[in-house]
């Protein structure tokens, strides 16, 4: 600060006398730093002078007092001491320093100004509005703060130092307070500390700061009691600003006028507020007369910004019975700003500015704190959903009004749950609504639209835990119930369909899953819109089901024209605009590109493990992706090394057989074989199969894929007959399970194909091939790689049974 004033009381050669405003609030050490400068430079100037330049009498009296200093040496007439000091100086040989401290406004002290010399001129002031470039005097950074604590009073605890500093907002007049207290009590910074927390009012006006002969209390007393026979509309103003967070007041969202609210702000409060309300010059004016103080400070745009001090000492002036009313007030105008649906993102951007205010002011059991809560949620925030969720349903429990099975209670104990599967936890959300379950039918009954959404969420996260089947079955039960209390085309009748097709999907089905969808798009643009989140998430999930029955370049297609959607409609770092990412990367490459699926899981790993942290489910999904199509990119090895870090970590996560531990199971051993040890990839197969059999079911995808590499790498085993059987036992259960014509089933018939002829059958794999081709190309096409494959494979085992021979090939 010393240097950038020096520089711009240095710059500039013109005749005029230099002049450098500093402003701040009060206790910010605007006249700490004038004096310090002036100490600093005294040896280049023949006069110095400070002003006390609050009272225009005072004021007077010290240029009289200049004036007969300079006569006294014979350098002027002090007659007309301020003619008579502008006249000396204008012609003083030296450079010089005057310091008007503590000035009004530009209009208090133009008279007083030197209008010519080799000088400099130093202003403080509470009021920013100078003419020029007026250097503002900030409070102190959090650190420096705690070191002037610690170094001041030779106490070490630089834990208290720092809580102290936090709560003092950096002031330099309350440090020093709170510093010359604690020496002259002989205490420690805990104990102010401790004596802050609960008698806050008495401390700030205690304590006698070195070189300074007011406390924080009464530096600001003065500008309180201008302002209130000058601005009475200014002290209701900050009276309603000491109840809100001190950083980013959204003025522009709290003092709107809406039907009803000056009626519940309380006859003690309504006359001051209800004109800041409902006259925008008025509240105009309120702001100014407060920051010709600096008692605010402008932040965002139409926000204002409050320090925390000025906001205690503003509560702690008032009778608690007011203070009360004031807080009250605080409450109402915060609630009426936050919007009445938190879950649409439009709503977003004003919740996220209204949170600390929300949090500062609003009981937990207030709706408002509930929107939050929601914004939180819907926006992507699932761990600060989840633990304010938590604090409102303790809150409800312990409120008499209120008590354990009121439907209040119940309802935040369900949103708590759900965050708490959307955290990442989904067996503990499972077990949250097992809990809740029963107490909500014994409160509501069986049928109440709030059991049967309890019964959709127990169902949806006990297949997030890892039973698919268990889900699927659970909505199936469920969805009949929605559509007689509810009807067809209700939300939660639509949201239960939606779930019930991706838990078919899941649980082994992905064709109808794909189908359910597509029905079920149809009627959720027609009742929510072609943007709302509910539908983007159907179309996500119609792209993932088609891919997942045979079709991945359609799948992809649907997910890049779905992205920029979800970007805009949630944002890009939002966690559902993160799931398209991932399945379009997913579906990018089992449409033929691996390395563009691994560049993008690449790109997508880092912003999740920032966004959900690096242990949530879908941040291990991302690695697990990442290794898969690095694997399928050409690097089998680096893969293998992949799955093999990321194993422990799905197994302590999730448990050793949740699905998807249990995939990262399936692609470690695979990657074992890609990387060149089949007898390795064979063995881990085969302790996997029973394991995915018992978890998963015998006709799980995912276990007749696990049978399809146990055949493969029994076959690069060595084993060649015994993949051939592997394979012919596998084709009747795959066939009724995916289909006929599905691209795992034809996979299966061209291996079976191929090691019935390394086992030494040619003839034999050449008819097969000779069967399999023609469908291949109607289902794939006949430039599809797989169709090219099997061509050349048809053509090769025909000769092998013409030669009688029996040769390996790719």
């Amino acid at each position: 600060m010393l240097a950038a004033l020096d520089t711009r009381l240095s710059a500039g050669d013109g005749p005029a006398p230099r002049t450098v405003a500093l402003y701040g609030l009060g206790g910010a050490g605007k006249t700490s730093l004038a004096v310090e400068y002036a100490y600093d430079h005294l040896a280049e100037v023949g006069v110095a002078w400070r002003f006390a330049a609050e009272d225009a009498t005072v004021l007077a009296a010290g240029f009289r007092e200049l004036a007969a200093h300079l006569g006294a040496r014979g350098l002027g007439d002090t007659r007309d001491p301020v003619a008579s000091v502008h006249a000396v100086l204008a012609r003083f040989p030296a450079p010089w320093l005057l310091i008007f401290d503590n000035a009004a406004a530009l209009a208090s002290v133009a008279e007083y100004l030197p209008p010519a010399g080799p000088g400099r001129v130093l202003i403080t002031s509470q009021n920013p509005a100078w003419p020029g470039q007026p250097l503002q005097v900030p409070v102190l950074d959090p650190d420096i703060a705690a070191a002037f604590l610690t170094d001041r009073t030779d106490d070490p605890d630089r834990q208290a130092a720092r809580a102290l500093a936090d709560m003092l907002g950096g002031l330099p007049l309350a440090l020093e307070q709170a510093a010359a207290y604690t020496q002259a009590a002989g205490g420690t910074l805990a104990d102010y500390l401790a004596l802050l927390r609960h008698r806050r009012a008495e401390l700030l006006a205690r304590g006698e700061p070195t070189g300074y002969d007011k406390t924080v209390a009464s530096t600001w007393a003065l500008a309180f009691d201008r302002l209130q026979q000058t601005a009475p509309g200014a002290v209701g103003l900050l009276r309603l600003l000491a109840f809100c967070a001190p950083e980013a007041i959204p003025l522009r969202l709290l003092l709107q006028p809406r039907p009803g609210l000056v009626g519940r702000l309380g006859e003690d409060v309504a006359p001051a507020l209800a004109p800041l309300l409902e006259d925008r010059l008025a509240a105009g004016d309120a702001v100014a007369a407060l920051r010709r103080y600096s008692l605010l400070t402008p932040a965002a745009a139409g926000s204002v910004s409050v320090h925390r001090l000025v906001q205690a000492v503003t509560a702690d002036q008032m009778p608690e019975v007011l203070a009360g009313k004031w807080h009250q007030a605080a409450a109402t105008l915060i609630e009426a700003a936050i919007p009445d649906d938190a879950q649409l993102p439009e709503a977003w951007s004003d919740c996220e500015v209204l949170l600390p205010h929300a949090q500062a002011a609003l009981d937990l059991t207030s709706g408002g704190m509930w929107q939050i809560a929601r914004y939180l949620g819907h926006s992507g925030s699932y761990p600060a959903a989840r633990d304010l969720f938590r604090l409102i349903a303790d809150a409800y429990r312990e409120d008499d009004a209120y008590g354990a099975e009121h439907p209040r209670t119940l309802d935040a104990r369900h949103d708590f749950a759900h965050w708490t599967g959307m955290a990442g936890h989904a067996a503990a959300a499972r077990d949250l609504f097992a809990v809740l379950l029963p107490v909500r039918e014994r409160a509501s009954g069986p049928e109440h639209p709030d059991t049967l959404s309890d019964r959709f969420e127990l169902a949806r996260w006990t297949g997030e835990a890892g039973d698919a089947a268990a889900a699927r079955d659970r909505l199936a039960e469920l969805l009949p119930a929605c559509q007689r209390v509810s009807g067809p085309e209700h939300r939660d009748t639509l949201a239960t369909r939606h779930e019930l097709a991706y838990w078919t999907g899941e649980a082994g089905d992905p064709a109808t899953a794909r189908d359910r969808l597509a029905q079920l798009l149809h009627m959720r643009e027609q009742v929510s819109g072609p943007e709302h989140p509910a539908t983007l998430a159907v179309r996500g999930n119609l792209a993932r089901w088609t891919g997942e029955a045979g079709d991945p370049a359609t799948a992809r297609d649907q997910l890049d024209a779905l992205l920029p959607v979800r970007g805009t409609v949630s944002g890009p770092e939002h966690p559902e605009t993160l799931t398209v990412r991932a399945n379009l990367a997913g579906w990018t490459g089992k449409a033929g590109d691996p390395a563009a699926a691994r560049d993008q899981f690449a790109a997508l790993l880092p912003v999740s493990e920032r966004v959900l942290g690096p242990e949530h489910p879908d941040t291990l999904d991302a690695r697990h992706e990442l290794a898969f199509w690095t694997g399928e990119a050409g690097d089998a090895a680096a893969a293998r090394d992949q799955f093999a870090a990321l194993l422990p970590v799905s197994e302590r996560v999730l448990g050793p057989e949740h699905p998807d531990t249990l995939g990262a199971r399936h692609s470690l051993a695979y990657c074992s074989g890609r990387a060149g040890d089949a007898a390795a990839a064979r063995d881990q197969f085969a302790v996997l199969l029973p394991v995915e059999e018992r978890v998963l079911g015998a006709e799980h995808p995912h276990t007749l894929d696990a049978l399809n590499n146990l055949a493969a790498w029994t076959g690069e085993a060595g084993d060649a007959a015994g993949a051939q059987d592997q394979f012919a036992a596998l084709l009747p259960i795959q066939e009724p399970v995916l289909g006929a014509e599905h691209p795992h089933t034809l996979n299966t018939r061209a291996n079976l194909a191929r090691w019935t002829g390394l086992a030494g059958d040619a003839a034999a794999a050449r008819d097969q091939f000779a069967a399999l081709l023609p469908i291949r190309e109607r289902v794939l096409g006949a430039e599809h790689p797989d169709t090219l494959t099997t061509r050349r494979n048809l053509a090769y085992w025909t000769g092998e049974a013409e030669d009688g021979r029996a040769l390996g090939v790719d």
